[in-house]
């Protein structure tokens, strides 16, 4: 009887598209840190972080547009990567940035469509959400990329002025979206630190934003069916 419960339930989690993308999400994260930043690693960091973006937008908005949309900024943003890597040039890095800001930006409006629609909340819907916090803290990390290309110098390591890589980026946007605030990697410039407060506001609004959204669905002395 226990096991076969158990098997249900499992069933039902799997079930849920959202949480297949909140898995790889989180495997992506953990393991692009263990990759060598050399040309071919980051081409691949890249191809598979477009590929997680694009198949986000395509299951949670299940339309041609999606799909399209997506991949409309995907392309140039791996293009760019490209070239980028094979010429050195500064700007189609920023321009690579600038289309991958745009297609998360896109796949979390996407995502905050269909996790605050007004419906009940299911477990997919839960694991949308996280999926969503987890976009949040990357594309703050691409913004944090941009705002060091075009003010560098704009963070410190250690207390000296810096130039992070984007993995750092990715550390540091998500010790601010969770105030956790290690303070090894800080923000230097006004640029930097105006971002990083609208981070830290969007991280508490989110959770806060999210339990609302919870204790609409199941208020108080409702009953569990």
């Amino acid at each position: 009887m226990l096991i076969s419960g158990v098997g249900r339930a499992l069933g039902g989690i799997f079930y849920q598209r959202c949480f297949y993308l909140f898995l790889m999400l989180m495997s992506f994260i953990g393991v692009v840190s263990f990759i060598e930043p050399t040309p071919l690693g980051r081409i691949t960091i890249a191809g598979a972080n477009a590929f997680l973006v694009v198949a986000t937008a395509a299951s949670v908005g299940r339309t041609t547009l999606s799909l399209t949309l997506a991949l409309v900024l995907a392309v140039p943003a791996l293009g760019y990567q490209w070239i980028a890597l094979h010429t050195g040039d500064p700007h189609a890095l920023a321009v690579s940035r600038w289309f991958a800001v745009a297609l998360y930006a896109t796949t979390i409006g996407y995502l905050m469509g269909y996790v605050f629609r007004r419906e009940v909340m299911t477990a997919d819907k839960l694991f949308g959400a996280a999926s969503m916090y987890l976009l949040i803290g990357v594309f703050w990390a691409f913004l944090y990329a941009l705002i060091d290309t075009y003010h560098p110098h704009s963070f410190t390591l250690g207390g000296q002025p810096t130039a992070p890589g984007f993995f750092d980026f990715v550390y540091f946007s998500f010790t601010v979206l969770t105030s956790t605030g290690f303070g090894d990697l800080a923000p230097l410039g006004r640029q930097a630190r105006g971002v990083c407060t609208v981070e830290q506001i969007v991280g508490s609004l989110f959770v806060a934003i999210l339990i609302a959204r919870l204790a609409g669905v199941y208020p108080p002395g409702s009953k569990a069916e």
